[in-house]
């Protein structure tokens, strides 16, 4: 994440926070960001680094008429420093910080073979039991684990895989790991 996306996204989530308007502020973001990634022109218009700022923020100015007070002024800002182009990046960490505010962890639960929604929710609950935060999980499958799971949340990974496992075992009888 680069350090500007991170300043511009704590801005914001001090500024929503302070007024209360946290959930507010990240539904009509979010609600702009689809609208991004739907409409082709848009996302030309905002990711087009030849393109002047103010012409950015014209037709910003056009399409936030209606959009929360904070969030308009945030997304023109944004454009008037020539920073569209990192929106993706900023939004996401902002969803970071609403997350961790809310005591909300992001996770990845890669399986290798594909749960079922009820048996994923079980592993989970689980794994909130044990680490007191309410869990916000994306789901993957990867055959190569062979059973077992690794969940993953930022740069931690824990490997309950029978691969892990059984490279564990390789090392310790070919003596090239430790025991």
């Amino acid at each position: 994440m680069a350090v500007a996306q991170r300043i511009y996204a704590n801005a914001l989530f001090d500024a929503a926070r302070e007024q209360g308007r946290l959930e507010q502020v990240r539904a009509e973001l979010r609600e702009f960001t689809d609208a991004v990634d739907s409409v082709p022109e848009l996302h030309g218009l905002l990711t087009n680094p030849e393109l002047d700022s103010r012409i950015k923020v014209e037709a910003l100015r056009a399409v936030l008429a209606d959009a929360d007070e904070l969030v308009r002024n945030f997304l023109l800002l944004i454009a008037e420093k020539g920073r569209t182009e990192d929106l993706a990046g900023i939004v996401e960490e902002f969803e970071a910080l609403v997350a961790a505010e809310e005591g909300i962890l992001d996770v990845e639960l890669t399986t290798a073979v594909e749960l079922s929604d009820e048996a994923a929710r079980s592993i989970l609950e689980k794994i909130e039991g044990v680490s007191g935060r309410k869990l916000r999980a994306t789901r993957s499958v990867d055959a190569n684990l062979i059973g077992g799971f690794v969940l993953r949340a930022g740069s931690h990974r824990a490997d309950a895989s029978v691969r892990s496992r059984l490279e564990g075992l390789r090392r310790q009888m070919t003596g090239t790991g430790r025991s």
